[in-house]
């Protein structure tokens, strides 16, 4: 059986795990890690607890004075929103082709199940071809990356003398685009909070009681609106404060990355695109702040005025943007806008990740560089920015004092989130190939 097959072999039992850690219940969630511990038995594989979902450890430490990587990624997956929008099955993964290529569908396929999976079969082989490897390591694999990591730190922190290492890489992310190869040097940070407005004491009549007294739908829009400017700017007193504009030399840089704007349009079925004034699409993407409505509640089709409504909202963090001080500074604004016959509430979430930065002549950003070079001959290797949120990185460079490498062979366009999550198959082989030149890169002291 080929290094692909055993891969795709077991992301059908993984896939079949329904390791939702927003909805599914701790005896799911510790039935996905025991799996995957048992997958890792080979190198120590073991559940480890925290105070929400159990952790996956493993070790091979049988190079001595080599460099020690931790690998980092995850086992829970995304909710899989509306079952009627899939076109088959979520926890069934399933072989077809999207735009002319070989893909498994499923969710989790490509955040973050097959490309653990990949380093795990990576190092299972090369154990068995060689009998050892170019550098020691550590596994890493949490249960809640998918809801902001509430837990991971505190695991950390309390055992990072057994996590100590020179180096994370991260399995989780992703590519760019399938276009080219890529390596992150940078994500956004995150925070995320509710808003929530209250009218009377209970849904009332929308004839009966209709124009006396305040909607709380229509309250929460006038909030909602005003968050943004006519020019796509987000309105929020200092918001943007540690988020310095693009310099004329990174705009140089953006200005040489391929990028057809209407291709992206057309490929994600809008009309037009939009936002921030002033800034081209990419440059929004990479590196500028964002203020986003992810869902709103309250009501439904009869005839009532709600007694309550909800706005889900999260804003992306770039450069030094201060989470707590982007809260605080959200929540003042929901306030001085709040209208008057509601009351209005911000329930903060608790999320702080801060934006991260890797530089880009770090030696593990020039070794991925170099590896995936090998892996795809003739290519330019981009320095890309992950537009999404790891919480763990911050967090490893905080607790161990080491940056973290993003080497995912996941893809951006592959559903990430949404229904008919998909991975590619032939990113299954690359991905073992060049994850085999990074180790071996880094074993020689790059």
């Amino acid at each position: 059986m080929t290094a692909t097959e055993e891969v795709l072999t077991d992301l059908a039992e993984f896939v079949a795990i329904p390791s939702d850690s927003r909805h599914a219940s701790p005896e799911t969630m510790r039935a996905a890690a025991e799996w995957l511990a048992g997958r890792l038995a080979f190198v120590g594989g073991r559940v480890e607890e925290t105070r929400g979902n159990p952790v996956v450890r493993a070790d091979w430490t049988g190079a001595p004075g080599k460099p020690i990587v931790l690998v980092y990624g995850h086992y829970d997956v995304q909710p899989t929103g509306d079952l009627a929008e899939w076109t088959t099955p979520p926890y069934e993964l399933t072989r077809t082709v999207v735009r002319g290529e070989d893909v498994v569908r499923g969710r989790g396929a490509t955040d973050d199940k097959g490309p653990v999976l990949q380093v795990v079969h990576l190092v299972r082989r090369l154990l068995a071809e060689r009998g050892t490897l170019p550098v020691n390591l550590r596994f890493l694999l949490e249960g809640e990356e998918e809801i902001g990591s509430p837990h991971l730190g505190d695991y950390v922190r309390a055992h990072a003398t057994d996590l100590a290492c020179d180096l994370v890489v991260s399995a989780d992310g992703a590519m760019w685009r399938p276009s080219e190869p890529s390596i992150s040097i940078a994500s956004k940070g995150l925070v995320s909070l509710d808003v929530v407005v209250t009218g009377s004491a209970t849904d009332l009549h929308s004839g009966r009681y209709g124009g006396t007294v305040a909607n709380p739908v229509h309250a929460l829009a006038r909030v909602i609106a005003s968050f943004h400017d006519a020019d796509g700017r987000v309105a929020v007193p200092s918001f943007y404060d540690g988020a310095p504009d693009p310099t004329p030399e990174r705009r140089a840089e953006l200005e040489a990355i391929e990028f057809d704007e209407e291709a992206y349009r057309a490929g994600l079925g809008v009309p037009a695109l939009a936002g921030e004034a002033g800034f081209d699409t990419l440059t929004r993407l990479w590196e500028r702040p964002t203020l986003e409505v992810n869902g709103v509640t309250g009501g439904g089709k009869y005839s009532v005025i709600p007694h309550t409504a909800t706005a889900h909202v999260t804003c992306r963090l770039v450069g030094e943007q201060d989470p707590g001080a982007v809260v605080a500074a959200v929540i003042a604004h929901v306030h001085a806008h709040a209208p008057a016959g509601v009351a209005v509430q911000v329930v903060d979430d608790g999320v702080r990740v801060p934006a991260y930065r890797i530089p880009p002549d770090h030696p593990a950003v020039v070794a991925g560089r170099a590896a995936l070079a090998d892996v795809h001959p003739g290519e330019d290797v981009l320095l890309a920015v992950i537009a999404g949120t790891l919480p763990c990185t911050a967090l490893f460079e905080e607790v161990l004092g080491v940056k973290t490498l993003f080497f995912s062979f996941a893809t951006a366009d592959e559903q990430h989130h949404a229904p008919d999550e998909f991975f590619r198959v032939a990113r299954i082989g690359a991905g073992i190939a060049a994850w085999t030149g990074l180790l071996d890169r880094l074993g020689e002291g790059s």
